[in-house]
Order: C-alpha cells, then structure tokens, then sequence
C-alpha cells in the first residue's frame, strides 16, 4: 500500500535554535499532523542531516528527567542549525507508538520498579511499535537524495533502509545520564540495542 503524503501548509520558524521552515504534513486522512522543520535548501542534495524525532510530551514540553528525548529534541536542532542544512522529523509517535495515556500507565509501572521495556510489554505492547513509512515519504517529498542520520537507534536506520531511504552515515546523538533517565538509557541499550557509549 503506498502512503500518500500531503503538505498542508508551511511557515516561517524563528526559534532559540535559529530560524527554520515549519511544514505540517498529513500522510494519510485523519492521521495526526506531523511536523518538520527545515533548514536550508535540501532538494535533490546528500548527506542531509536528518533527525527522526518521535513525540514525546514529557520530555520536550514538559523538561522530564525520566528520558532523553527533550534534550536529543534540542541537541539535533543545535547540529542542524550549525550546517548548511538540514531536517527534523517530528512524528507523532508518543510513547514509542502506544500513545500518550499508555505512556502514563507504562510510567506508572516504572514507578513500581519495571524498566521502561517490561512496562510496555506488561501493558500488552511490543517494546517498540512506531514505523518510518510516514517519515520516508516525507523524505521522499522533500527530494533528499541521501541523508546523516542523527541517532542512537539501529532500528530506526533499518526502518527507514526498508522504506528506501539512502543513509550515508549515522551521527550519534547521546545526552549525560542523570539519576532519574539511567535505567531507562541502560535498558535502551540491553534491551532495544541502541548505540549507547554513555551508560
């Protein structure tokens, strides 16, 4: 089944990180808006940085300690801002793709002293469920002919291989583990196989 993407609209973005494009994309009807940020003139260029970032409240809005996102989330727009150009990804993924109540309960169940793979399995779910079909067209509409992938997630890499992407190189994207967010970095590494030199 082909994904059909389509650009609603887009704007000027002045942000702390620099000035970006915001587009909101839509890739199927009635499926949550996703959101990319771009810099720069990427069409029919390689080796564009690229982050695939999926949503995570918590961590990007609300300053959470409990995981990486919020600072991977600024850390990207930093590197992208610092080269020619450059795109961020924003799916809306929360959760590793059970959504944001489930995300709550799985919290709750940390709490109880499972790590964030076994809440997720204990609520019924694969440890991770999100899918880069949405970000692959994405990419494809934007006419990246190849990209440097911002992340820590092999499966993230293999995911969008699958979906024909062009990965020239993968740029690593680790954050300092704090008390509150080591576990959860310990078991993305044990268990999900990041690419995690920190923990």
């Amino acid at each position: 089944m082909v994904t059909m993407v389509k650009e609603i609209s887009r704007a000027k973005l002045p942000t702390k990180f620099g000035n970006f494009t915001v587009i909101a994309f839509q890739c199927e009807a009635g499926s949550p808006e996703h959101a990319v940020l771009l810099h720069g003139d990427v069409n029919g260029k390689r080796g564009v940085p690229v982050r695939i970032h999926s949503e995570c409240l918590t961590g990007d809005a609300l300053g959470s300690l409990k995981c990486d996102c919020g600072e991977q989330l600024s850390l990207s727009l930093k590197f992208i801002q610092s080269k020619p150009n450059g795109i961020l990804i924003y799916l809306r993924q929360e959760g590793r793709g059970i959504g944001f109540a489930n995300k709550i309960k799985a919290y709750s169940l940390q709490d109880g002293g499972l790590d964030t793979v076994e809440a997720n399995e204990e609520l019924g779910f694969a440890n991770d469920t999100r899918d880069y079909k949405d970000a692959a067209t994405i990419l494809n509409s934007l006419k990246v002919k190849s990209i440097s992938l911002l992340t820590n997630n092999p499966k993230k890499i293999s995911g969008l291989k699958t979906h024909g992407i062009v990965i020239r190189d993968r740029v690593p994207l680790e954050t300092k583990p704090n008390k509150f967010d080591r576990g959860y970095l310990e078991a993305k590494k044990k268990k999900l196989g990041h690419t995690l030199e920190s923990v």
